[in-house]
């Protein structure tokens, strides 16, 4: 493993809603969901100037959110040679979908041939990723399992104008999707972890520990980030009996008109805490698109 010394990286972690406009606006054209997509990616690439980026609630060619590679748009706004997308289903959330088998064989990223690789080539799917303009040595994917009940959740409602805050919100019974995980190792020495857990109470937690344990055993030094779905910094003590994982940000995130709950996290594990000098980032509260804000910190690695 090499280090460079007292490096300095911004690590940042982004639900994004699938590109949502908050609040949600009915009827958008393919290049208005691209565009906002853009616009919000500038605006954080404006104010966070981040190294790497996890990337939570993506979609990759999905009508519902004109039909783009989201992963890609985002690395392409950032002017990042490094992205990869982790679909967990194909299908849509919320509607007809069907779990992915092959994690591996899923993965699409700057490298797929989408010519020959029949599942991105035809199928609409969601997931997770990351960019980065870090060289990345290997990816690890993982498979964390899913509830098999839903849950009522709170969605912003649908409105027809630009209003800066959603009118109200509406519950309704969605059913959990599998849940996945992946690891950028990267050329530098640090192996960053991004995944969404379930929702379900309890379930979440079995899916933390069963990730902790597995990210204990990577190579480098390792980072745990994402939207872990757990309030109050339950993820630092909760995972307490996989190694110890320590948060580096406290910052509510959720929802984003007026963020009350911190349900992302970017976490080290204990024993390296003494290798990271980490700094919160600008908490940006007026990004355009998605009920979460994105969380980061700058870190220089000793």
């Amino acid at each position: 493993m090499v280090v460079v010394p007292a490096q300095k990286l911004r690590i940042t972690s982004w639900n994004i809603l699938h590109g949502e406009q908050i609040p949600p606006v009915l009827n958008l054209s393919s290049a208005q969901w691209e565009q906002n997509l853009i616009t919000a990616t500038a605006q954080i690439n404006e104010k966070l100037k981040p190294d790497f980026l996890g990337l939570q609630e993506v979609d990759y060619m999905q009508p519902r959110s004109g039909n783009i590679n989201q992963t890609k748009v985002i690395a392409d706004t950032l002017g990042f040679k490094y992205w990869s997308f982790l679909p967990a289903i194909t299908g849509t959330p919320g509607a007809s979908w069907k779990k992915i088998e092959d994690l591996a064989g899923g993965l699409i990223n700057q490298d797929t041939d989408l010519t020959s690789n029949q599942l991105a080539a035809t199928n609409p799917s969601y997931g997770i990723g990351f960019v980065t303009n870090q060289p990345v040595k290997k990816i690890y994917v993982k498979q964390l399992g899913r509830s098999v009940i839903g849950m009522p959740l709170a969605i912003p409602k649908s409105d027809g104008n630009s209003a800066q805050k959603p009118k109200g919100i509406k519950l309704i019974y969605i059913k959990d999707e599998p849940r996945v995980a992946i690891t950028a190792e990267l050329e530098n020495g640090l192996t960053i972890t991004n995944t969404h857990l379930s929702f379900v109470p309890g379930v979440n937690v079995f899916q933390l520990n069963k990730l902790a344990k597995y990210a204990h055993n990577l190579p480098g030094r390792k980072l745990l980030i994402g939207d872990l779905n757990l309030p109050a910094n339950l993820p630092q003590k909760l995972a307490a009996i996989t190694g110890g994982w320590h948060s580096l940000v406290k910052q509510n995130t959720y929802p984003s008109w007026k963020p009350g709950i911190q349900f992302d996290y970017l976490l080290c594990q204990s024993a390296d805490l003494g290798n990271f000098d980490s700094q919160p980032l600008p908490v940006i509260t007026n990004v355009k698109i998605s009920d979460h804000l994105p969380i980061g910190a700058q870190i220089s690695v000793n």
